[in-house]
């Protein structure tokens, strides 16, 4: 049997899951009224249904963020929503909080969200096991992990591949909790890791005044998609229910390219997730839309540095190097590449992210709306792409359609005409009308081909149109319009009706927990949840970070990204080009809020403390930093 291989676009709102399923998403993930982990991205139950409706047509599923931690009083509000959406036709919801699988639920399928601590294979089978269908795993494997996990389970498994990085595990980041009350758990992520850091080293010096020190690039998978597959990927996420129309709609365009070249080569293995074929009417370029610059990540383990240090804003496309600053502008390589309008970013005089807009283009000179003065061979990315943003955001740049066959034939009381689409859906639409043999038959049936070839605004396209006649038979173009229409319009019906949804009852299990004491890490905030992890065994059990903070003394991250190992200080991986050794522990200082950086070698993590945490170095570290001459 073929595996299915879905693209899992964004939907900010309605309008958007739409554009994003025209541009070629298999589905779409989308926030409800509540209970999503981004409060600015929440949509009505009667927007959903609508996108439920739009997305069925084409076979695509809608999949809905039910993926913060929730309260006892939140609980009972949370399973009336679900219930909701179950009545609505919703294919999956997306959850963190374990409570979900003690609620009495619809049979609705439940995929674990990145946020449950889907790190490694016990936890996944775990999951698999307790009834999810799918798990989303950590940004953070590596295809070595990844295969491992696949191995150990079936559960259907997905993975982002292009967007934005949390730095952090995602699911364990508390920064926002500590330095402001905002939990990212809650929806309401702060985003402190992308402010600007004084990095401080133990002895009080000042090593870096300031950089956006735990800010990092965009992710991009897009090429390791054969890899990811073959080691249990099935469904490729792209980050971004923030991000506006023409990020999601080059994303997707871009994946859905990328992505139909490798099924086409493997079409004996798998397959495509959804219906229909998208045409582009412009040439996707993930560089063309908001980005800080790519990084596969640790896909392929750790091997290049990843920090987007100079701002957290969008970077952008890189046009070339500025050549000539003249009277009113500059001369810069490629310039044939920018029109006017379009934003330009570059590093200024003071090491500062800054920007220009081209105002206009005159022979080779660009003349922005601000000369700065700039160093000759400074770098010039385009961060705003003004031709480019209007020709994606034309509801026409991306256009999907349903190829069907079409038989119009006669019948003893008129016509009829059959319409099969790719699916193998019928409709079938008869009139009765008087048969009048042609007076001039001339053309007359490449006409009625014509005409009912004419799908328009439809969802659909003709792929053959064939007329069966006993003889050349008289037919006004307004009856074979209305024939068409007829018969188109009870197709859109017919898909929607029998569209078949995955529904899979909830049922309580007893199977134990891989471990059995939880910290705060497992984000438990509720009865339920308790009681689920009781249940499975688990005996020792701490409050969620929000119920328990000690101020100042907190750990409130667990991070792969290693500030050590960006400045080339890694005692494990760069030691033959690490020259003095840093002065521990190191400092991160914003304003009057300050963290404390701890280096875990072993499981090669960087730790981020409050300021008045106290730990000891790990040993791991001790071992690398005492013994690197020697390897």
């Amino acid at each position: 049997m073929k595996r299915k291989i879905e693209i899992l676009a964004p939907a900010k709102n309605l309008y958007q899951g739409m554009a994003a399923v025209n541009a070629g998403a298999d589905a779409v993930y989308i926030g409800a009224p509540q209970f999503g982990a981004r409060t600015n991205a929440t949509n009505s139950l009667e927007d959903i249904a609508e996108m439920v409706r739009y997305a069925h047509l084409f076979k695509a599923k809608v999949l809905v963020t039910v993926n913060t931690i929730l309260y006892d009083n939140e609980l009972e509000n949370c399973r009336k929503l679900i219930q909701d959406l179950y009545l609505i036709g919703v294919d999956a919801i997306i959850v963190q909080d374990m409570a979900i699988l003690e609620m009495d639920l619809p049979p609705i399928a439940i995929h674990a969200s990145t946020q449950a601590n889907n790190r490694d294979a016990a936890h996944v089978k775990f999951l698999a096991d307790a009834g999810m269908k799918r798990v989303v795993l950590a940004r953070e494997l590596n295809l070595d992990q990844i295969r491992e996990i696949h191995e150990a389970t079936d559960v259907e498994l997905e993975f982002f591949v292009t967007g934005a990085l949390c730095v952090s595990f995602s699911g364990n980041c508390y920064m926002s909790v500590a330095n402001g009350e905002r939990s990212a758990n809650r929806g309401s992520c702060a985003q402190n890791c992308r402010l600007p850091y004084r990095l401080i080293d133990g002895k009080g010096d000042t090593l870096i005044e300031s950089s956006h020190l735990l800010s990092i690039k965009d992710l991009d998978l897009s090429d390791e998609l054969p890899n990811l597959i073959q080691a249990g990927i099935s469904s490729f996420k792209i980050e971004g229910r923030l991000k506006e129309l023409v990020y999601v709609k080059n994303n997707t365009s871009y994946l859905r390219q990328k992505l139909d070249a490798f099924l086409e080569a493997n079409a004996d293995r798998y397959e495509k997730a959804s219906s229909g074929k998208t045409f582009y009417n412009f040439e996707p370029q993930l560089e063309r839309s908001f980005n800080r610059g790519y990084t596969d990540y640790f896909v392929n383990h750790r091997r290049e540095k990843i920090g987007s240090w100079e701002s957290p804003k969008s970077k952008g496309q890189y046009i070339g190097k500025l050549l000539e600053i003249k009277a009113n502008g500059y001369r810069i390589e490629n310039y044939e590449l920018l029109n006017n309008g379009d934003g330009l970013y570059f590093i200024n005089e003071e090491g500062i992210a800054d920007g220009t807009q081209v105002n206009l283009i005159f022979n080779d000179l660009v003349i922005p709306n601000t000369l700065q003065p700039l160093p000759i061979g400074t770098e010039i990315y385009r961060n705003l792409d003004a031709e480019f943003t209007r020709m994606v955001e034309n509801e026409n740049s991306a256009v999907r359609k349903i190829m069907v066959q079409m038989h119009f034939s006669e019948t003893d009381n008129g016509f009829s005409l059959q319409v099969t689409d790719e699916d193998g859906h019928v409709s079938t639409v008869q009139v009765d009308a008087p048969k009048e043999a042609a007076k001039n038959a001339e053309g007359l049936l490449d006409n009625i081909k014509k005409n009912l070839a004419k799908t328009g605004n439809t969802p659909f396209m003709a792929e053959t149109v064939t007329v069966d006649f006993s003889q050349d038979w008289f037919l006004p173009n307004s009856k074979v319009n209305e024939i068409r229409r007829a018969a188109l319009e009870q197709l859109i019906d017919i898909r929607i009706r029998n569209y078949q949804r995955d529904e899979i009852p909830v049922e309580k299990t007893t199977h134990p927990y891989p471990v059995t004491k939880l910290d705060y890490t497992y984000n438990i905030s509720n009865r339920l949840a308790r009681a689920f992890y009781q249940r499975h065994g688990v005996t020792d059990m701490e409050k969620a970070f929000e119920l328990q903070w000690d101020p100042g003394k907190s750990r409130v991250m667990v991070t792969k990204y290693c500030v050590k190992y960006e400045l080339g200080k890694c005692p494990r991986y760069q030691r033959a080009t690490m020259g003095e050794k840093l002065a521990e522990p190191l400092t991160l200082k914003h304003g009057e809020v300050e963290y404390k950086l701890k280096f875990n070698c072993k499981p090669c993590e960087m730790e981020i403390w409050e300021k008045d945490a106290e730990f000891e170095i790990d040993e791991e570290y001790l071992f690398w930093e005492e013994n690197k001459e020697r390897f």
